[in-house]
């Protein structure tokens, strides 16, 4: 159903990296899925609501954090962050109930892209398809966040801001887990993106490799990794895995054509 970081298993904060498997939504989102693309055809059914819940609780449970509120945000590729502190008694999300046991979902009105609590009654979550989702902990792990960064989280900064925002709230250490994302073999892009990374981490950067034509490939993980360091992590976990070729894993955007689901990256703090 999921992956984990030894790095954040080390530290004892509930984590996860979300496959596509052990849910029960139905095919194309087969099965562990955790949203609806914005541009899904009108022929197409959406996955219910009640499905994407249930998932939800399923890796909740998976965690041993059945009983804590999840939060999400409005992702919007930018570098927005949204911080949840210990003593915020905010409750304005939807209510439900799994067995005998309550939790709530925050669906995400909020439009940010990262998610920083210290609060060990939360867990916090982002969603991707070839994205990458960024798990980061306190070494204590008493401060968590989680990122969203496409090619334009990258450009705009938004793991940096995520720990600026830890740091805020106490962490001085912190360690980082890179998940599942689209590998620089099957990121190809035009001279537009690749100048922005070029302008971004030098104009001789192994980040962007060369193409046919004026199309480039870029390594999304390897800049993540670069900026994480720059801000003086240096524990850092790098999932192996692709989005696009291990299509028995995850669900990509780019290799179904917009037409798939949605996994997530989600923590909370350790307990």
């Amino acid at each position: 159903m999921f992956l984990q970081s030894d790095i954040l298993a080390r530290v004892g904060v509930p984590h996860a990296f979300t496959t596509r498997r052990g849910g029960v939504s139905s095919p194309p989102f087969d099965s562990l899925n955790f949203g609806n693309p914005g541009e899904l055809p009108a022929n197409i059914p959406r996955d219910p609501k009640a499905n994407i819940e249930r998932n939800f609780r399923l890796v909740l449970l998976g965690l041993a954090c059945e009983a804590r509120r999840l939060e999400q945000v409005h992702q919007v590729h930018g570098p927005g962050v949204v911080v949840f502190r210990r003593d915020d008694d905010q409750r304005d999300a939807l209510t439900n109930t799994v067995g005998d046991t309550p939790s709530e979902i925050n669906w995400g009105d909020t439009k940010a892209d990262a998610i920083v609590t210290d609060d060990p009654t939360r867990t916090v979550a982002v969603r991707v398809s070839d994205c990458c989702p960024i798990l980061l902990a306190s070494s204590d792990g008493r401060v968590v966040a989680a990122v969203h960064a496409g090619w334009r989280g990258v450009i705009s900064g938004v793991a940096q801001a995520a720990i600026v925002a830890m740091k805020q709230l106490g962490a001085t250490s912190i360690l980082a887990a890179i998940g599942p994302c689209i590998s620089v073999d099957h990121f190809e892009v035009g001279p537009e993106v690749a100048d922005e990374f070029r302008r971004t981490f030098g104009s001789g950067t192994s980040i962007v490799r060369c193409g046919v034509g004026d199309r480039s490939f870029v390594d999304l993980k390897e800049s993540l990794r670069a900026q994480l360091r720059g801000c003086g992590i240096i524990a850092i976990d790098v999932l192996p895995h692709c989005t696009v070729r291990d299509a028995d894993l995850f669900f990509s955007h780019r290799r179904e054509q917009g037409v798939t689901g949605r996994m997530i990256g989600v923590i909370g703090p350790r307990s």
